[in-house]
């Protein structure tokens, strides 16, 4: 998002180059939901494109490990 923008309009242009995502919200590189990305949309918008890949988590949660791992149930992450 910071190199790029338009987040969604770049997955589905590379989405044939892409086996891997790794996430962190913009700003401050914390868990989903504490920034500027609408991550149920873009979650729905790669199933829509039929990504298979992995998503990982590569962010510093913004307070305890076990509180930045909460968005995972909100996301109905499998």
């Amino acid at each position: 998002q910071i190199m790029e923008g338009d987040i969604c309009s770049t997955l589905k242009t590379h989405l044939d180059k892409i086996a891997h995502i790794q996430l962190a919200d913009n700003p401050g590189r914390h868990e989903p939901g504490t920034g500027e990305l609408n991550y149920p949309f873009i979650f729905s918008f790669l199933e829509n494109l039929g990504y298979d890949g992995w998503i990982g988590c590569e962010y510093k949660p913004a307070t305890t490990t076990e509180a930045g791992l909460s968005w995972l149930t909100s996301h109905h992450i499998r």
